[in-house]
């Protein structure tokens, strides 16, 4: 029941996004078009599920075994870049189309927030093995869910009527805004 509630919590109420406003470069960029949009999330899911399972074990049973937790940054950052590295080349011989969709997104997912975010999120709350990669999927859905759902109003607000002052960016921040306060309605159930 408490992996239930975690990843709820995680998907809905702590959403990366949408409430703790980590990871939004990748959010605003990729998501003018569904089909990119969809990419960056499984690209980011892959890499941030990956990501939460190798650091914990990184840090567990490397960094804290001998003493060198000073080392966390560095080394989460080494994983999180060979983990883009390997999406990355994945990409581009599989779908070239998409790689060449994501543009600069894609190797930006190393220096991306949310990944980080989620890495120390489960080390400084503590999980177990379970909990992390209970955590890191769900983070990982929700990250996704956000995008997807953000991609979909976008694409409608491409068809409707927009005054010349809040056309393009302007407008993708008032609807990431009123996104987030949709979500914020989740903050009551957990």
């Amino acid at each position: 029941m408490e992996l239930i509630v975690l990843a709820i919590s995680c998907i809905f109420v702590n959403n990366i996004l949408l409430a703790q406003f980590l990871g939004n470069c990748p959010f605003l960029g990729t998501s003018k078009k569904m089909e990119t949009a969809i990419g960056m999330s499984m690209a980011v899911i892959f890499v941030l599920v990956m990501a939460g399972i190798i650091t914990w074990v990184t840090e567990e049973y490397f960094l804290k075994q001998y003493g060198l937790q000073y080392l966390r940054t560095i080394s989460f950052i080494l994983v999180i870049a060979a983990l883009v590295q390997f999406v990355e080349m994945f990409l581009k011989k599989s779908i070239p189309a998409l790689y060449a969709g994501l543009g600069i997104f894609l190797p930006l997912i190393t220096t991306n927030c949310a990944v980080m975010g989620v890495c120390l999120i489960n080390i400084k709350e503590e999980y177990t093995f379970i909990e992390a990669l209970v955590s890191s999927i769900s983070y990982a859905v929700g990250f996704g869910l956000a995008l997807v759902l953000f991609a979909g109003v976008r694409e409608r607000i491409l068809l409707a009527r927009v005054p010349r002052p809040l056309q393009d960016t302007s407008i993708g921040l008032i609807t990431a805004g009123m996104l987030a306060l949709a979500f914020y309605a989740f903050k009551g159930m957990v």
